[in-house]
């Protein structure tokens, strides 16, 4: 069964690999690019700040601070434990797929800490600024959803390696967002 959910994923990639385009790529590289984001952070921090004030913006950035670290690493348990290749060091998939970054990037896939990191950043604001910004839940995950996809596309991931760091990012947000709360109610405004 496991090794039919595999190829299923293999087939996914292609198909969806190869729906790109050259006149696309520059837009997901820049979607993917983690440096692009920084904007969004910058704003996060922002509407944080205005909305619960600088001790629980503290708070705030200290918990992401630790999710990012918990979810990268566990990113790397997962890596170096299963062992799956990336597609583009995969050579019985490699001339299947565009490779639409100059490099491939580490050598295993299995899951993506992209998508792991930007949906645990999607649903942390997400449920920490919902009261204030009723739409800033819905417009964060179609951010992590194009990350997450960003990297089918580009050739690095495997939709499976994308659909299990959305979920550890959703369990991690969940899982630090009641844990900042508790900080809260320990910080004097």
């Amino acid at each position: 069964m496991l090794e039919s959910i595999l190829n299923k994923d293999i087939e996914l990639l292609i198909y969806l690999n190869n729906l790109g385009t050259i006149q696309w790529d520059s837009f997901w590289m820049f979607v993917t690019n983690k440096f692009s984001a920084i904007p969004l952070y910058v704003l996060l921090l922002f509407f944080t700040y205005k909305t619960l004030g600088l001790k629980k913006t503290i708070a705030v950035v200290l918990c992401i601070a630790i999710l990012i670290a918990v979810s990268d690493q566990t990113s790397q348990l997962f890596k170096y434990g299963f062992k799956r290749l990336r597609p583009c060091h995969n050579a019985e998939i490699k001339g299947l797929i565009r490779l639409v970054k100059e490099s491939c990037g580490g050598k295993y896939s299995y899951f993506s800490a992209h998508a792991a990191n930007s949906m645990a950043i999607a649903i942390f604001f997400g449920k920490l600024l919902k009261s204030k910004f009723k739409l800033i839940a819905p417009l964060l995950l179609i951010w992590a959803l194009l990350v997450g996809y960003s990297r089918i596309y580009i050739g690095v991931h495997f939709p499976l390696d994308v659909l299990t760091g959305f979920l550890f990012g959703i369990l991690y947000a969940s899982i630090f967002y009641y844990l900042v709360k508790l900080l809260f109610k320990k910080i004097k405004s």
